[in-house]
């Protein structure tokens, strides 16, 4: 088994052999360290390339730019329009697909427009064991992997990261607002707009690791376990503010905090999983 050193140096070689590279960046653990390790070995020929959407809230944008600022990446932003995509807007379980078929276009045609060889996304190792169609859709538009050509696992992207005073080492996972919808439910630019200012309302009462989950009119809250006590003790505030961003119900899940929570829900629909299975 490879030390976390070798890993880093792997990367460092991938990285070098790339010559330049138009990096998918958000600001979260994964794609700031790519970003990062990108401009130390390959400097101004490496990019660090935002998605501007309606999936990407406010919070996260300025978040991004400010540690783009801070680290000295070649930082520039793009628009997507996934939301046009009427097959990403009926929200089936290849909604990541035609997501990141979208992002991965846009990059490579930004990668073309500046003469930049390759681009890459801050996919880990521990990405390719939960269900992420999205990835299907960036190996076909040609992106790259790096840190899973190097086999770097989130762990191993958060260890480096402190070791190398990233701000990002400890930053709560984050995935876009898409992802708080059950399958089948249409997303549209209100919806997207309502979780943000919901999930705006834990966030500025001092949760750290969190996510609100819509269910038509219901805003399910997931926290972790440690904090559930805190949603009880400020409830009557929680329920007040989330419903004035347009849900009428709030309840908490007793299971607290999980990634990709909405796919416990695959099974029921098999046919479309399949399909999208196919294609990975």
């Amino acid at each position: 088994m490879k030390t976390v050193e070798e890993k880093y140096q792997r990367l460092l070689s991938i990285l070098k052999e790339m010559d330049s590279v138009a990096v998918g960046y958000s600001g979260g653990v994964d794609s700031t360290f790519l970003a990062k390790i990108a401009a130390d070995v390959l400097g101004g020929n490496a990019l660090s390339v935002a998605a501007i959407s309606d999936s990407f809230p406010q919070h996260e944008r300025e978040e991004a730019e400010k540690f783009a600022r801070n680290l000295g990446l070649n930082y520039i932003t793009i628009d997507t329009s996934e939301l046009d995509n009427p097959d990403y807007r009926k929200n089936d379980p290849n909604r990541c697909f035609y997501c990141k078929q979208e992002l991965v276009r846009r990059l490579r045609a930004v990668a073309d427009e500046h003469g930049v060889k390759e681009i890459a996304l801050g996919t880990n190792l521990d990405d390719l064991g939960d269900y992420r169609p999205g990835q299907a859709a960036a190996k076909e538009g040609g992106a790259r992997f790096p840190m899973v050509e190097a086999e770097m696992t989130k762990d191993d992207i958060r260890h480096l990261s402190k070791q190398l005073g990233i701000p990002t080492w400890d930053k709560p996972s984050f995935a876009c607002l898409a992802s708080r919808f059950p399958y089948g439910e249409e997303i549209s630019k209100e919806k997207l707009e309502r979780v943000g200012q919901a999930e705006s309302v834990l966030r500025e009462l001092g949760f750290r690791q969190f996510r609100v989950r819509s269910h038509d009119n219901i805003a399910r809250i997931e926290v972790l376990p440690n904090e559930m006590a805190k949603v009880i003790l400020l409830r009557e505030d929680i329920t007040r503010l989330i419903r004035k961003a347009g849900f009428a119900y709030v309840a908490m899940d007793l299971l607290g905090y999980r990634t990709g929570s909405m796919n416990e829900t695959l099974h029921q629909i098999r046919p479309a999983v399949a399909d999208t299975k196919s294609n990975t």
